[in-house]
């Protein structure tokens, strides 16, 4: 055990704080009290918290008060740490005061291990997911307690008042969704949350939500994107159409003026410094979402969003339905989302149902396997752009018209289908199903096909919102590529 602590450094590091307290808030951004081997120093530094916060001095007198007032005082204990020789340069020790807790928390989590796989007999992947959280929660050095006090709870939530009165009483006060209107109404995806972004096929469900990506990583945002159908390059020729404005057919098959083939070497280098991650292996399950984005998270701590493209083609563990399996994948990656401190955003499929209704504007219950999708998420966006259905419609009638020999007609719906085809930009609308925090209702953006882009309205009209749970009503108004 002498390998797992060290008696004489943890009283060095604390007798220099009694000698100067200025340096107990760069210690104790580094250190937490369970970092600590012996009981009563884990103590002292909770005393030593708790006179800081209330702006009274770290020294003897007021340390020994506290002690005594939380039933914690040793007498003998007190004396040896007040006896220790102060240190100057306190790096060095704080170092190993981490390595040994950390030593002492994978010793403890071996014991755990030995208990779950051969006591209580858990299954392979369960076992696997408990020692990943353990082994993430070591890394962060996380303080895994069952139960946080009205004290902690209460302080943490004034600090995060102050944050966001700091911000300007800006209306965002989330992770940026890249469109100001949608900003607007969610005060953007907090952290911690699951949001569902669901449509038809041909809606743009993936255009979307690259364009948040891109948005993102201009920011100098990390995002991490599992691609379960579309390889990593598709993904990239899609950002880099809707950066640059070049249309991505021409893109494709690389039909670009002289000056668009310098627009687009700018663009990619400038992408390629970007912390964009993506998973396009094609397969995934719930189990290798926690594992890729818990390691991916603490290699790159500035990862602020994930992607999951989409959710119907995640796998479960062979559950008796597929309700289950995506009951479990959607609680799954809620909980990872409130693990990691990030939004998650998961792409889903909608019934085709909806498209035997007149009003084909989707809906919670369109949601496939809804049940627990629906429980689970934080805010639901639909995708819909009217101009879809409205083009299967003239070309049903066209045909219809063909069939029945009505020349008038032909031309008729043809001049229609050839006027919307022509279209550079269609209304397009996100539709707020749920939001927990928040109002539901209906965002206005425009979608320009040729760059797969969604833009802000930049006069939207008015629009009605309705809260949860609630009948009120609110009114808003030539050059060498890089490779990639």
């Amino acid at each position: 055990m002498e390998n797992m602590y060290n008696l004489n450094i943890e009283r060095a590091v604390l007798s220099a704080i009694i000698f100067d307290p200025e340096i107990y808030e760069e210690i104790a951004s580094k250190l937490n009290p369970n970092d600590f081997y012996l009981p009563f120093h884990q103590h002292v530094f909770t005393a030593m918290e708790e006179l800081s916060r209330e702006e009274k001095p770290i020294d003897e007198e007021f340390l020994r008060s506290r002690l005594i007032g939380m039933g914690k005082f040793d007498e003998v204990a007190m004396l040896d740490l007040l006896s220790a020789n102060p240190i100057s340069n306190t790096a060095a020790y704080l170092s190993d005061i981490k390595a040994k807790a950390s030593k002492r928390a994978l010793a403890t989590l071996a014991t755990e291990i030995k208990k779950v796989v051969i006591e209580d007999d858990l299954p392979a992947e369960e076992v696997m997911n408990l020692v990943e959280k353990k082994l993430y929660e070591i890394t962060q050095n996380n303080n895994n307690e069952e139960f946080r006090d009205s004290k902690e709870i209460t302080l943490a939530m004034m600090d995060e008042i102050h944050r966001l009165k700091a911000l300007g009483n800006s209306k965002l006060i989330g992770t940026d969704t890249g469109f100001r209107s949608l900003n607007d109404k969610t005060s953007g995806f907090g952290k911690g949350d699951l949001v569902i972004i669901a449509a038809r096929p041909a809606m743009g469900k993936t255009a979307l939500v690259l364009n948040m990506t891109l948005k993102a990583i201009e920011r100098n945002e990390g995002v991490a994107f599992f691609s379960l159908e579309m390889p990593a390059e598709q993904l990239m020729l899609r950002l880099l159409s809707t950066k640059t404005s070049i249309p991505l057919q021409n893109l494709r098959i690389g039909d670009l003026r002289d000056e668009e083939w310098s627009q687009l070497s700018v663009a990619t280098t400038e992408l390629s410094a970007k912390k964009l991650f993506v998973d396009d292996g094609g397969y995934a399950t719930i189990h290798q979402v926690r594992s890729k984005l818990r390691k991916l998270k603490t290699q790159n701590p500035e990862i602020s969003l994930a992607v999951i493209d989409y959710l119907q083609l995640m796998s479960g563990d062979g559950k008796e339905s597929r309700q289950q399996e995506v009951s479990e994948i959607s609680r799954g990656l809620k909980q990872l989302a409130r693990e990691l401190q990030i939004p998650i955003v998961a792409l889903s499929q909608l019934n085709r149902g909806l498209e035997s209704r007149d009003n084909k504007r989707p809906m919670l219950s369109d949601l496939r396997e809804s049940g627990a999708i629906e429980q689970d998420a934080d805010i639901i966006l639909f995708v819909y752009r009217g101009d879809i259905y409205g083009m299967s419609e003239l070309k049903a009638k066209l045909e219809k018209a063909k069939s029945e020999g009505q020349a008038d007609k032909q031309r008729e719906y043809q001049e229609k289908i050839d006027t919307m085809q022509r279209k550079t930009e269609e209304d397009a609308e996100i539709i707020i199903g749920k939001q927990r925090n928040g109002p539901t209702g209906t965002v206005e953006l425009v979608f320009q096909k040729r760059f797969t882009r969604f833009v802000d309205k930049s006069h939207a009209p008015a629009f009605e919102v309705v809260y949860e749970d609630s009948d009120i009503p609110m009114k808003e108004a030539n050059i060498d590529i890089p490779q990639i």
